[in-house]
């Protein structure tokens, strides 16, 4: 069976904190808060792949998402300091260059260069 992803979710305790840091922290854009007048789940802005986002949910993901960044080694240096760090930046052995760090919920986010 052939599959093309389209959609991936996080699981967050707080959608506000939540939000603040990927927006502040890693430079992400929300959009779509839903619903409007008390949002539990908010998108954030894609160019292509499967759209990223978060809902409110006490259960954790426990998954790992990974971003293809247009330069990994400056998102690094910007990162590096202010978060939790699982896997710091290396070069893989197929050819891609990159690290891995968590968000507020313990969800991992990995960032690479293609």
């Amino acid at each position: 069976m052939k599959t093309r992803l389209t959609h991936v979710r996080a699981n967050v305790k707080n959608l506000q904190k939540s939000i603040e840091w990927y927006e502040n922290v890693i430079g992400f854009a929300a959009e779509a808060p839903y619903p409007s007048e008390n949002p539990v789940y908010v998108s954030f802005e894609f160019e292509e792949g499967a759209c990223f986002s978060i809902m409110v949910d006490e259960k954790p993901s426990l998954g790992r998402y990974n971003f293809v960044v247009d330069d990994v080694d400056i998102l690094w240096e910007k990162l590096k300091y202010k978060v939790e760090i699982v896997e710091p930046i290396f070069d893989t052995p197929y050819g891609t260059r990159k690290f891995t760090i968590k968000d507020l919920d313990g969800n991992e986010l990995g960032f690479c260069r293609q």
